[in-house]
């Protein structure tokens, strides 16, 4: 099911509760990036465009999670387009963490203290397995779109440009 060093985070435990299958992967995150995605993929030698990156955007006065490949940027018309609402703009960042339970830069789309609704760019079903982060900076989980999809009850969307 999982691999022994699972980081004993939200998002582990309830992929391990469920039987999802996941892979963790650490690396040693560097205090002071920015670009925490990014960091990621190049830390685990894996392409950009197959490491996700989780944001918390507010879509007329709904959260949202709107997860994208770090390679790329959110479109926030695009994802107002695919939750039926006008506009959409990033949340602030306390609000996100207080929401998710994570902190900015560790967020994971999975395991997050409020249920809230999710899109998940459609590039990655291009992919057998993604990578999120698993709930820590410094730590990723890999596992199938599909089953990212069905944990977080996510849908489909083309939401990101490059």
């Amino acid at each position: 099911m999982t691999k022994k060093n699972s980081a004993g985070t939200p998002a582990t435990a309830t992929l391990t509760s469920l039987g999802v299958w996941f892979a963790p992967h650490t690396y040693e995150h560097q205090p002071g990036t920015a670009g925490y995605g990014l960091e990621a993929a190049e830390a685990l030698g894996v392409e950009a465009n197959r490491v996700f990156k989780t944001l918390l955007a507010d879509a007329d006065g709904m959260l949202v999670v709107a997860i994208v490949p770090v390679s790329g940027q959110l479109d926030l018309k695009a994802l107002a387009t695919a939750v039926g609402a006008k506009r959409a703009g990033m949340a602030d960042p306390a609000l996100a963490e207080r929401k998710s339970g994570y902190v900015v830069g560790g967020i994971s789309p999975i395991g997050q203290k409020t249920r809230l609704r999710t899109v998940l760019d459609e590039s990655a079903a291009e992919f057998a397995t993604v990578f999120v982060s698993g709930g820590r900076r410094g730590f990723d989980i890999e596992l199938d779109p599909t089953d990212l999809l069905s944990v977080t009850g996510g849908a489909l969307a083309a939401i990101s440009r490059s």
